[in-house]
């Protein structure tokens, strides 16, 4: 809730204003999971909260931290029962949390061990919170930095994710700044032109991972509802209306989609528009059969793309030794 709604929630159990405030900063602030922790408040008051409402919370079910780098990932369950993601990643300007919007995902792309399992259902804003607030209790660290790229599709959950993203950027309470948060999208055009409306500063990240239809169709099965010109439209509109660059993912695989030919394709088709493109070193998922490109081909293909005059990083591969991808440390937990 937001605070608006949390006082009059609670004015309607005859309870006073301050209160609410006082309950807001337990959650929004400390990010407690049970009333009984909001010490400030009667017995009888957090009993009478226990009764008529409930936290849903993230409670850590597995907890595993890379050997090669500070990188954590996080299993976590749900008030239901149900298992999601996160991983914690350190870099020199601070703490950075990957965060899952849904439990599962129905875009069933081929390189993601998520969408392997189908969508079993979508995250409330405070489970999406709630992640946050995990992560820091069980680190002892503030997380200066989300990115919305873990199991799910957050345009295939919109409203709540907006109302995260207003949530989590509230002064009162984790006040992370809207710069400093990245959305992640498979190519949702919808989603993508009513963010666009939000006029929201945060980074906008397309899931591209081909330089053409063909390609992109037999990776990503949402190409073939929202073809590569029909997202690039949006997204162009998107860069001019918000003045926002929009950062391209490119996950390289093996023989698939990192040929000369396709940094050529890629260069083409990202001509003239306000981007970024981030080359990922892509995971092996067992189950899809598909291999990362080898570091000397990403390289090469990063230095055709940069003579095209396309602005290029590698990201960096982080957690390889913990089932960093998506949906891998869920689905083994659950064999």
């Amino acid at each position: 809730m937001t605070l608006e709604e949390l006082t009059s929630f609670l004015t309607d159990l005859g309870l006073p204003p301050f209160r609410a405030r006082q309950v807001w900063q337990w959650l929004q602030q400390k990010g407690v999971i049970t009333f009984d922790a909001m010490t400030n408040l009667s017995k009888d008051l957090r009993d009478k909260l226990a009764d008529a409402c409930c936290i849903a919370g993230c409670e850590i079910e597995k907890r595993s931290a890379s050997s090669l780098d500070p990188t954590v990932k996080f299993l976590f369950r749900l008030h239901d029962g149900e298992l999601i993601e996160s991983v914690l990643m350190k870099y020199k300007y601070g703490y950075s949390l990957c965060v899952s919007t849904q439990v599962g995902c129905r875009m069933n792309c081929a390189f993601c061990a998520t969408g392997q399992g189908g969508l079993i259902r979508s995250l409330s804003a405070g489970e999406i919170l709630g992640q946050i607030h995990a992560a820091q209790r069980s680190e002892n660290i503030r997380v200066s930095h989300v990115v919305l790229m873990g199991m799910g599709e957050p345009f295939d959950n919109y409203d709540n994710v907006l109302r995260f993203l207003k949530l989590v950027n509230e002064e009162d309470g984790l006040h992370i700044g809207m710069r400093n948060i990245s959305l992640s999208t498979c190519g949702v055009v919808p989603g993508i032109e009513r963010l666009e409306q939000e006029n929201l500063q945060l980074t906008l990240s397309v899931s591209l991972h081909a330089p053409n239809d063909q390609i992109r169709s037999t990776l990503m099965p949402i190409n073939r509802r929202y073809p590569i010109a029909e997202l690039m439209r949006a997204c162009r509109h998107y860069a001019d209306a918000t003045s926002r660059r929009i950062s391209y993912e490119y996950a390289m695989f093996s023989g698939v989609n990192d040929s000369d030919e396709c940094a050529s394709e890629l260069a083409a088709l990202l001509k003239g528009t306000l981007s970024h493109i981030n080359l990922i070193p892509a995971n092996d998922v067992t189950e899809s059969g598909l291999k990362s490109s080898s570091p000397e081909r990403i390289k090469a293909f990063a230095e055709l793309l940069q003579r095209e005059g396309r602005n290029v990083t590698v990201r960096r591969s982080l957690g390889g030794d913990i089932d960093a991808s998506c949906g891998q440390l869920r689905s083994k937990h659950i064999r």
